[in-house]
């Protein structure tokens, strides 16, 4: 029998997986110069819930994933500008590591676009950069980073 709970469980694992899938997705967008399209039916249709040999990948929540993604390709001029405000003058997005660059967007896109509580935001995105980053210093610089987009595009939620 399942529980209340175990649903909310599963919605919260679905819709991480969904934030990891998109900052895969927004990469492979730009290191291999696809559309969002193109990237979007890949992940969609060969991602999502499949099978390899170090196992079952998460299925991701859609909704999410699609809006993160259609967002960051839509809003990303406004979020690199958030980016590059929130990072020092002489590290502008253009130069950090495109994984970052693709997790800022992805985490950009939901700042501005979606009603999650900002330091939901910052928390989830803090764990995806740890799935990419897990020995390095990166984690506590996406939290610093984050929090300064989180402010300049909600600020009510922190008043």
């Amino acid at each position: 029998m399942t529980t209340s709970s175990d649903t909310r469980a599963l919605k919260k694992q679905m819709k991480s997986a969904a934030r990891l899938f998109a900052v895969q997705a927004l990469f492979q967008m730009e290191a291999a110069g696809q559309t969002v399209d193109k990237v979007r039916v890949e992940f969609e249709d060969h991602r999502f819930g499949a099978d390899y040999d170090i196992g079952e990948m998460a299925d991701g929540d859609l909704d999410t994933f699609r809006d993160l993604l259609e967002g960051a390709v839509e809003r990303q001029a406004k979020i690199d500008q958030m980016t590059d405000r929130a990072l020092v003058a002489k590290w502008p997005i253009d130069r950090i590591d495109p994984t970052l660059r693709a997790l800022f967007r992805a985490a950009g896109a939901e700042l501005i676009g979606a009603k999650t509580p900002p330091k939901v935001v910052i928390v989830e995105f803090v764990d995806v950069a740890r799935a990419f980053f897990p020995e390095g210093k990166e984690p506590k610089f996406v939290n610093a980073v984050l929090d300064h987009m989180a402010r300049e595009a909600r600020p009510e939620a922190f008043s």
